[in-house]
């Protein structure tokens, strides 16, 4: 039996009555017999790049410290007192300010800052939360090189060393996590957030799960790090279990660059296109709503042949995630006609979570999804264009109608823990 996540439980799909290629990332063999905290520390004793931070902070009155939010499971109990104590080494009167970087969403709350760094970071630091929408906080400091500007929390800016911790994950249109990101669209304003998240770039054929090379979202990105003055990254690797596998520290770039190739080794997965090919979202909370599904959806895209069916199986409390989101579905004419909306929607008139609606328009202008889920969701599946299946056999028996009982199939288990490569 396979089991595949969905909510806090498994559907199982007997591989002894159907023949499958299974794709599985090899994340659960990058164990290390070594603490986290000693990982971080071993990194940041032998950065890339050379100069250590102890260095780096010598001379300096003041330091912020771009930290990760609620929405990331970035081990920060490993990274800041690392960091911290470096800092503090170098220059023991240096003023520090954890900046969170919250993006586009929600405020960090008190107790999901106590949760993510401990009482004793929380109690003894200053800790400004990054508001997107916040016009007073933000102050543009130059333009992005699609024309964008670069519009970033003042805590960043009014500081003499700017630094970041991390953690790297394969991405559906950034390429990876990590680095570059904790600035854009970390701790940017709401505008060049929506500037880099534009259609024209979402459109991008180099914008997908693991590609970094000509990605005009991760080259608007760099620059964004470079503009702003990023000069050191402590950022990690995390195994199943969300503990720290690996680490890497140093200069932003070099850093990053290293961390996604160490994971990429684990993460790529080579295949032939499949007719049918059967996912997940990885199961709670990352299967909380359709919104997130999508993640998992461009790794069966990547996986199924022109025309395929994508099975996704996914519990999805939430329900859709968002309004816009599922109103942008189901009120356009079709899915290749809202991707062409989106795709050629000026930078500047983008609309928060545009992205999310002109991807999984993307996967529907080519494949059928059949969704298994909640029953009471039926309704908002077939409004979003999608097909409603009350259980994993049903939508197996629906996709077979499809493309024949003889159809090649493909299962990947968790679909958001891959990149996968096409022979």
């Amino acid at each position: 039996m396979i089991e595949l996540p969905s909510g806090h439980g498994f559907i199982q799909f007997d591989e002894t009555k159907r023949s499958a290629v299974v794709l599985r990332s090899s994340i659960d063999e990058m164990k290390s017999e070594t603490s986290g905290r000693e990982l971080v520390r071993k990194a940041m004793d032998t950065p890339y790049g050379g100069t250590t931070l102890s260095e780096l902070a010598k001379g300096k009155k003041t330091c912020t410290i771009i930290i990760s939010d609620h929405t990331r499971p970035v081990p920060s109990k490993d990274i800041l007192p690392e960091m911290l104590a470096d800092l503090r080494r170098g220059n023991p009167d240096i003023d520090v300010t954890l900046l969170v970087a919250t993006g586009f969403h929600r405020l960090t709350t008190i107790d999901e800052l106590r949760n993510k760094l401990g009482d004793e970071i929380y109690n003894r630091e200053k800790i400004v939360v990054h508001d997107s929408t916040d016009a007073n906080s933000n102050t543009e400091i130059g333009v992005l090189p699609s024309g964008a500007p670069l519009i970033i929390d003042r805590k960043a800016v009014e500081t003499d060393l700017l630094i970041s911790e991390g953690f790297i994950e394969p991405h559906f249109f950034a390429g990876f996590s990590g680095g570059r990101k904790s600035v854009l669209p970390g701790v940017c304003d709401k505008k060049t957030v929506l500037g880099n998240h534009c259609g024209e770039f979402i459109a991008s054929p180099f914008a997908r799960t693991g590609v970094l090379e000509n990605n005009p979202l991760h080259r608007d990105m760099c620059a964004a790090a470079r503009i702003a003055r990023l000069q050191f990254i402590v950022n990690v690797v995390i195994d199943e279990e969300k503990k720290t596998a690996a680490a890497f520290a140093g200069d932003p770039f070099l850093a990053h660059e290293a961390g996604c190739e160490f994971l990429k080794k684990y993460c790529q997965v080579e295949t032939e296109p499949a007719d049918i090919v059967i996912t997940t979202n990885g199961g709670a909370p990352l299967d909380q709503n359709i919104y997130q599904c999508v993640k998992s959806m461009t790794a069966a895209e990547a996986a199924a042949k022109e025309g395929g069916v994508i099975i996704i199986c996914a519990e999805c409390a939430d329900g859709t995630g968002g309004d816009g989101f599922y109103k942008s579905l189901k009120n356009c004419t079709s899915p290749a006609a809202l991707f062409k909306a989106f795709s050629e929607t000026p930078q500047g008139e983008t609309i928060p979570d545009q992205w999310e609606s002109q991807i999984l328009a993307r996967v529907l202008s080519s494949h059928r999804v059949i969704f298994v889920t909640r029953p009471e969701l039926k309704g908002i599946i077939t409004d979003m264009k999608m097909t409603y299946a009350k259980d994993l056999d049903t939508a197996l028996q629906m996709a077979e109608e499809i493309k024949g009982k003889d159809a090649e199939l493909t299962v990947i288990p968790n679909g958001i823990s891959v990149i996968v490569k096409a022979k």
